[in-house]
């Protein structure tokens, strides 16, 4: 319940502070004197944006602060959740500023817009002639069917679980489009792989391959080369090896004789085996080379695929064309184990649909249960408020879709009066009609869930003399387990509250301000005489203000 609200530079209040008690509160005053701006304060506290015509005066923010009794909403998870500091009596603040930003606070922990309307769901739940027509809302009416059924749980369970089916649907259905939009992929990259995986690339080999190829592919030129080179190293007066061993000769007799001459000496020594070493490999090479076409044809055709491929595929070595290997072996392992993960994935989502389906069973059975609950209760309630040939016809229509809240379609149908067809709650109801349909529905809802302080706000517009008493003692009755505000212009209802608070504008210095005021008894007299007869206070209208109160 809200305990108290102060309000600093908003609107025409420029400093405001109440208290408010548990029960029933009535809150009256002339139209215009304000009671839409105390409404508006509370809707910023509730998270409602604001701007800069919010502030009286211009140069300073503007402060609303409320304090709650939360000790029986159990709301410690949420704070929890939201990373807040929990407490009984928890304080909402709400600053704007003169440059027009907004700050909010719980508990003096900053919080955004959105944790904070989050919290107000749980707080204060206001209700106008306006917003009687959310009744026509078909899940406004499930709300209300489903909180007399106790569904709350069971909706809980089934909303888990259509998450993780909807989840998998759409993954499934993913993966049935990719298994549709790759079949003639699949197969180009089949072909692809098993292109490379024939060629047997390896690492390395376009070099060597190459290197061959030029040895191969010009063997007569080498050959004559190396044979050349070794008839001139090798030949018996006059070839290479055969003078470096007659220098050789020449450089022992005078190496004894200077360090100069060894040096010279020693160096011929190794060229002369640096030579013969020489010599002999080219004796090998000249061994090794044949002349083979057909170890040429072959590696021509091995470079030529490797340069097919590189120019497919648009790259420059063997090694990228291994990794385009590998690449497209994982692709189309993938795309074969689609088909096995549909079938499992398929399973899955079979057997969600048989435990949704448990599910929907259960809200489905529960709602039916509940529904002559309500429209009975509805009817005896609405009976006493003036309508006494009231009839509902709700219509709950099983479907195979799956709803946020189960797999039911509703038609709330409404009579008013005899001889007069049923038709949609919102075609055929007025809004007087509507506007005491809600306040028996609210008043039923109180009976099976814990509502937030409620404040009907002329909620009893088009309404009158005995059935306003009846509205009255109604809202009386909810104020026994919960807190109920009522915003009237009707005596009858004015009557029936626990406190009376007044709002009134007054002028001080040439600036007019709205003010809000608890009422004593006598003034609360003098107010409801007011509402009977007008400004002049008759002595029957103060007689006829008794009895009401009485």
């Amino acid at each position: 319940m809200i305990t108290s609200l102060s309000i600093k530079n908003y609107a025409l209040i420029e400093k405001l502070s109440i208290d408010f008690s548990k029960g029933f509160s009535i809150i009256t005053g002339e139209t215009g004197a304000g009671k839409s701006i105390i409404l508006g304060a509370l809707g910023l506290v509730l998270g409602k944006r604001a701007d800069l015509t919010s502030l009286k005066n211009k140069e300073e923010k503007c402060i609303i602060e409320a304090q709650f009794e939360i000790s029986k909403y159990n709301l410690k998870d949420f704070f929890e959740a939201n990373d807040l500091d929990y407490e009984d009596e928890t304080i909402i603040r709400r600053e704007i500023l003169p440059s027009g930003k907004s700050r909010a606070f719980i508990n003096d922990s900053p919080v955004n817009l959105q944790e904070l309307q989050d919290l107000s769901l749980f707080l204060i739940d206001i209700h106008s002639q306006q917003q009687t027509q959310e009744l026509s809302d078909e899940s406004v009416q499930f709300k209300i069917i489903d909180a007399i059924a106790n569904n709350g749980d069971v909706i809980l369970d089934y909303q888990k679980l259509l998450k993780t089916y909807k989840a998998d649907k759409s993954k499934l259905n993913a993966l049935l489009k990719k298994q549709s939009d790759s079949g003639k992929e699949q197969e180009y990259n089949t072909f692809l792989l098993n292109e490379l995986v024939s060629a047997k690339l390896k690492s390395g080999e376009q070099a060597e391959l190459e290197a061959d190829f030029e040895k191969l592919n010009n063997i007569e030129v080498i050959k004559e080369s190396i044979d050349k080179s070794l008839v001139i190293a090798n030949e018996e007066q006059f070839g290479v090896l055969h003078n470096l061993n007659e220098v050789k000769t020449a450089l022992q007799k005078i190496a004894p004789f200077s360090t100069e001459y060894q040096n010279l000496f020693e160096r011929i020594i190794s060229l002369a085996i640096e030579f013969d070493d020489v010599s002999k490999e080219l004796q090998n090479c000249s061994e090794k080379l044949l002349n083979d076409p057909a170890q040429l044809e072959m590696i021509s055709q091995k470079l030529q695929l490797i340069y097919n491929l590189q120019k497919k595929h648009q790259v420059a070595t063997v090694d990228e064309l291994i990794q385009i290997e590998a690449e497209l072996s994982n692709t189309v392992l993938e795309l074969g184990n689609i088909e096995e993960e549909i079938a499992s994935l398929s399973k899955i989502i079979d057997q969600k649909v048989i435990e949704l389906d448990v599910f929907s069973k259960t809200i489905h059975q529960n709602r039916s249960n509940a529904i002559p609950v309500l429209s009975n209760k509805l009817i005896s309630i609405l009976e006493t408020l003036g309508m006494p040939n009231v009839r509902f016809n709700i219509e709950l229509l099983p479907s195979e879709t799956y709803f946020s809240n189960g797999k039911d379609e509703l038609q709330f149908l409404f009579s008013a009066n005899k001889g007069t067809d049923f038709g949609l709650l919102k075609k055929v109801a007025s809004g007087g009609e509507m506007s005491r349909i809600m306040l028996a529905v609210k008043a039923i809802l109180a009976q099976y869930s814990k509502l937030p302080t409620l404040i009907f706000d002329e909620i009893d517009t088009g309404v009158s003399g005995e059935i306003a008493i009846r509205m009255g003692e109604i809202m009386k009755e909810m104020s026994t387990s919960m807190q109920i505000f009522a915003i009237t212009h009707l005596p009858q209802i004015a009557a029936k509250g626990d406190s009376h608070f007044k709002v009134f504008k007054s002028t001080v210095d040439d600036d007019t301000q709205s003010e809000l005021k608890l009422l004593s008894q006598d003034e609360r007299v003098i107010e409801i005489a007011q509402m009977l007869s007008g400004a002049v206070v008759s002595d029957s209208a103060l007689n006829h203000a008794k009895a009401l109160l009485n």
